[in-house]
């Protein structure tokens, strides 16, 4: 719409016609008070605190219902004004109970804000406070019903926002009560979007409650550990006699790539990290064959001689190195580093639950081919193929939702069987099982209305999943090629999966997806075979792929995790990590998408991986300020066949990363030093540092040369997580928060099904 000038209070501003009052005037920085106006959500018009003056109109009108046009002219502050608004709180506050000092919602309160900026310190209703008990409507959420101020807010979040309609008005008038539709509890994905969308104490948290004031905690913005999503998570830490704890994650400054939105394991799944099972001190197996705690130079020590012996007898190809898929871009890149440089090997992989190889060969020699989570959000047609997004990315679906309710998006959904987000979808196409390779011929021939439809649009956007690996992921991206405007998404597991590929965690491709000289063995392969030494990072590769016992008798294991997984408890030596929360560095979501961890909570006996990786490459006599590789063989290239580097200098250069002459080292204990090398080495990771240290995210498309080939998916090797709403793997088993959710919803209750 076109432009049109008006005035507010004697300012002269600019807005596109139709826009709301209140949005325009609050992006000139002219702040109107409103309870029941919330963005993106539909207008109330019920509480009257936004009211303005209007020129030639007899009575004050709501700025969240006035639409702008040209020539208007707005007064919103004045003393008739601020009258109308203290009245509109003297009503409220007939029936509110006066328990600020108790109140969870004390300091951060809108009401609490506005009685006191309009002195509506006394009420002119002499009638007692009609008092009711506090509701526990699930282990999430509970329901203060007198503090309730009837904005609407939590009922049109459920409904509009997140589809779900769990939360309903019961009765009229003075009698009327916010209340779940399904009895007398929550039936829902418990995302507690209603919490902090409540404007005053009403709904409150069941981790949160009553445990602290907003003064006495520090707030950090990090990036939640959970799904692959990436949002980011506002996490509330108090200082205590044992280090740094976590006692509330919300996004209630609506920033990063999620605005305000959180699902119920990053806003209630953050207790693991206070698990009385976390491991705080290193162990070492005895000679009775138990693990016992140690010292962290003992740990050391007993690692790396251990490990030497193997390098130096059996050479680098008899040790293997299995990372994570949860820890940062940093640690990923200097745990290959030190597996090919210092150990000499390329026996190095992680659990992949997404192709992501194949995704960047079938992209190479492109650019501008991969959408971010900003651009779902705004893309006028959107495929949909396999998944379920509401299950496993929840943020995903959120905006595609809201893309559909707000932008008019045309949503397109081709899978096995039915899903929730059909309800917002134009078109949908049932793909029997195993066929998902059969559908770019299927969009190809055109024949069929969905196909037709596609087929239809100049830009779409084409979000696939885990059923396309290998040479059926390459044919899907062939397809999309031959379209004129046409972007990809590729939807894995984990909070940074992707950051793990692209940092060259896998056997054959180095960083950046550059052929390995010689591959090595895949985390299979590793297991299979009769290994001298095994490194696990982050990871539990032998409860999902059964470690064979007789194998794991003779192979040293080194493991660091933050939990006695079965795979630590199997290990020789076990150093405690950090996690996500307790680090700084950056992650990369399954978009693509790099975002700044920042330190928030403190675990007393931990270390983060990035510390332990370098101690540990300094106990194997590593030098930390020129690392060069060892373990190359100057006949045959081969990666770990002795320890003697009868190569050039710019020869060992090309064996480590072919194609850049870069001295390879180890940085010392700060990550993001890092990222220097990384920016040279990964393409696509040339960042905006700027935007990157102010908190947003950077998009990197996925990175792939000419000539790069990429080895075919093995059967096995891929495995999809599969979480739901409520479990994230290895960390979901170790969070009461999400295990008490996931046993209150009842057993007919699945939001992976549509009505």
């Amino acid at each position: 719409m076109p432009d049109v000038t008006f005035t507010v209070d004697g300012k002269k501003l600019t807005a596109p016609a139709g826009t709301l009052l209140i949005d325009a005037c609050r992006k000139a920085g002219i702040e109107i008070p409103a309870f029941c106006y919330y963005p993106g959500l539909s207008l109330q018009a019920a509480c009257r605190m936004c009211v303005v003056r209007q020129e030639k109109v007899p009575k004050l009108q709501t700025a969240c219902t006035t639409t702008v046009a040209e020539g208007q002219v707005f007064i919103t502050d004045s003393d008739e004004i601020a009258q109308a608004r203290k009245g509109t709180l003297q009503l409220l506050l007939g029936n509110h109970p006066l328990d600020c000092p108790v109140c969870d919602k004390g300091g951060e309160c809108e009401l609490q804000d506005m009685v006191f900026k309009y002195g509506a310190a006394e009420s002119t209703y002499a009638d007692a406070k009609n008092h009711r008990e506090e509701q526990q409507w699930s282990p999430a959420v509970y329901y203060d019903r007198p503090r309730c101020i009837f904005c609407y807010r939590c009922v049109r979040v459920c409904g509009e926002g997140m589809d779900v309609f769990a939360l309903a008005v019961q009765n009229r008038g003075s009698s009327a009560v916010i209340a779940p539709n399904e009895g007398t509890q929550l039936d829902c994905e418990q995302c507690g979007n209603c919490i902090d969308i409540c404007p005053v104490g009403a709904l409150t948290s069941g981790s949160y409650r009553y445990q602290t004031r907003p003064w006495e905690m520090n707030h950090v913005s990090t990036i939640c550990t959970h799904c692959a999503d990436g949002c980011k998570v506002t996490l509330g830490i108090r200082t205590t006699a044992d280090g740094a704890e976590i006692l509330r994650a919300s996004n209630r400054d609506s920033s990063g790539i999620n605005d305000d939105f959180l699902c119920a394991k990053g806003r209630f799944g953050f207790d693991f990290v206070a698990s009385e099972q976390r491991l705080t001190k290193p162990l070492v197996r005895n000679a009775q064959g138990n693990l016992e705690p140690a010292t962290w130079e003992q740990a050391f020590q007993a690692a790396a001689s251990r490990l030497k012996a193997v390098r130096d007898e059996k050479g680098g190809n008899a040790i293997g190195v299995i990372g994570s898929n949860r820890t940062t871009n940093e640690e990923n890149y200097l745990l290959q580093k030190l597996a090919r440089t210092v150990l000499a090997t390329n026996n190095i992989d992680h659990e992949r639950t997404t192709d992501y190889p194949a995704f960047a060969q079938a992209l190479a020699g492109t650019t501008g081919k991969t959408a971010s989570l900003k651009d779902i959000a705004t893309a006028p047609a959107i495929l949909l193929i396999g998944g379920n997004p509401t299950e496993e990315h929840p943020l995903l679906a959120n905006l595609l939702r809201t893309a559909v309710r707000l932008n008019k998006t045309r949503l397109y959904i081709a899978n096995s069987g039915p899903i929730k987000l059909d309800r917002q979808a134009r078109l949908t196409q049932l793909v029997p099982d195993g066929d998902f390779a059969k559908l770019p011929a299927f969009l190809e021939a055109g024949a069929a209305d969905f196909a037709k439809a596609i087929a239809a649009e100049e830009s779409l956007i084409v979000v696939f999943g885990q059923e396309f690996r290998g040479e059926s992921a390459g044919k899907l991206v062939a397809w999309g090629l031959k379209r004129a405007s046409v972007r990809f998404a590729y939807l894995g597991d984990h909070s940074n999966s992707r950051g793990a590929a692209d940092m060259g965690l896998l056997p054959d491709l180095l960083p950046g997806y550059s052929p390995a000289p010689v591959p090595g063995k895949t985390l299979g392969q590793m297991l299979s075979s009769s290994l001298g030494a095994l490194i696990v990072v982050g990871a539990d590769p032998f409860t999902s792929h059964k470690f064979p016992s007789e194998a794991s008798k003779k192979t040293f294991v080194v493991a660091i995790d933050l939990f006695l997984t079965p795979t630590a408890a199997a290990a020789d030596v076990v150093f405690p990590a950090a996690s996500l929360y307790e680090k700084s560095g950056t992650v990369t979501n399954t978009f693509g998408d790099v975002q700044l961890l920042r330190k928030a909570a403190d675990r007393p006996g931990v270390k983060p991986e990035f510390e332990i990786l370098v101690r540990l490459a300094l106990a194997l006599g590593a030098d930390i300020k020129a690392l060069v590789p060892i373990g190359v063989s100057g006949t045959t290239g081969d990666l770990g066949q002795s320890r003697g580097a009868q190569m050039g200098e710019a020869d060992r250069h090309s064996v480590y990363i072919k194609g850049h002459n870069l001295e390879p080292r180890l940085s010392p204990f700060d990550p993001i030093a890092l990222l220097d090398e990384i920016a040279q080495t990964v393409p696509g990771y040339s960042l905006d540092r700027i935007n990157l240290l102010a908190g947003n995210s950077v998009t990197t498309e996925i990175g792939a040369g000419p000539g790069f080939v990429s080895v075919a998916a093995l059967s096995g090797e891929i495995a999809p997580a599969h979480d739901t709403l409520f479990t994230s793997s290895a960390l979901g088993r170790y969070s009461d928060g999400l295990n008490k959710i996931a046993q209150h919803q009842s057993p007919a209750q699945s939001t992976a099904a549509a009505d």
